[in-house]
């Protein structure tokens, strides 16, 4: 059951809004890895604004997903990437179909 969450926004500097693309989509197979993420979506709000978006059952879901390899590696690109650093907010999920 989707109980907790993640939304993520990434705004990324002029000039590196493919580059961002490109890097939110091809975390999807390491998502697929991730036994305890029930869904991760990466979505385009506007021309550089991004966001990942993923639901958990549990706190130990949420935390394993904090400390993986997509968290990893979106901490060691922000700098080049994004204008800002990435807005990370832990949220409960109250409904879902």
């Amino acid at each position: 059951m989707k109980k907790l969450g993640l939304l993520v926004r990434l705004e990324a500097k002029r000039g590196k809004e493919k580059n961002v693309e490109e890097f939110i989509t091809s975390a999807l197979p390491l998502a697929n890895e991730e036994a305890r993420t029930i869904t991760w979506y990466a979505f385009r709000i506007d021309a550089s604004t991004f966001g990942i978006f993923d639901t958990f059952s549990d706190e130990e879901g949420r935390e394993a997903h904090l400390g993986g390899k997509i968290a990893k590696a979106l901490m060691e690109n922000a700098p080049e990437l994004l204008a800002t650093a990435p807005s990370i907010e832990k949220l409960d999920v109250l409904a879902a179909k």
